[in-house]
């Protein structure tokens, strides 16, 4: 089992303080920063693009920016997203007809290359040949464009289908997790943990993130018990 990872999302951080907000982070625990660029096409909301990134991977030399890339056509942002210093690069598989070229692209520019589902897309559209050749897998929580949205627990039984087919894989969900709905994520097989609202609007975040790794961990161990 992939080791437990927990990815803030700044989509919930004072972006006048970017980088701040970045570093804070970061001292508090976490080890990837969760980067939504949304283009106002694939989802109605604009966020940020390859010129932010850019700007935060300079003000904070080694950050991990996992890149959620919700845009249509994702093939033309891959080189884009590598100069601008992204380590993870994850697109909608919704939003593409030939996701193994735009993994292939991805590797070849040294990023790491995840695969992301909607609600309401199925975890069997993730095919084998998809699954094997991809780094990570995302299991949306929620309907991307936007944070603060209440998580959709019928979601969760996905995640425990790609973990059962691909059990070395990093499988990230995203999408209202906090506190309160970690345990479920954590027990059906999830490693990756993006969390916005619940570790930004905290008064501790590190405990936030402490407290979400112990429970994936807690969760692997009985898993691994069994």
């Amino acid at each position: 089992m992939p080791r437990a990872i927990i990815s803030p999302s700044v989509l919930a951080s004072d972006f006048g303080q970017l980088t701040a907000e970045c570093k804070r982070m970061i001292k508090g625990g976490a080890e990837w920063l969760h980067m939504d660029v949304m283009d106002g096409h694939f989802v109605p909301n604009i966020t940020m693009g390859a010129p932010v990134l850019a700007c935060v991977a300079k003000g904070v030399p080694g950050i991990f920016m996992d890149c959620h890339m919700m845009v249509s056509q994702p093939e033309k942002w891959v080189d884009d997203i590598a100069d601008a210093g992204g380590s993870l690069y994850c697109f909608h598989l919704e939003a593409t007809s030939d996701p193994l070229a735009i993994i292939d692209h991805i590797h070849q520019r040294n990023m790491k290359a995840g695969v992301a589902i909607s609600p309401d897309t199925p975890s069997s559209a993730i095919t084998d040949e998809i699954g094997n050749a991809a780094d990570m897998l995302l299991v949306m929580t929620v309907y991307p464009g936007r944070g603060g949205q209440k998580f959709i627990e019928r979601c969760v039984p996905k995640v425990a289908e790609l973990r059962a087919r691909f059990p070395d894989k990093d499988i990230e969900v995203d999408g209202g997790v906090g506190p309160k709905t970690i345990d479920v994520c954590a027990d059906a097989g999830s490693n990756v943990i993006v969390a916005g609202t619940a570790i930004f609007g905290a008064p501790e975040p590190e405990k936030v993130i402490s407290l979400l790794k112990s429970t994936v961990e807690n969760a692997q161990a009985k898993a691994a018990s069994k």
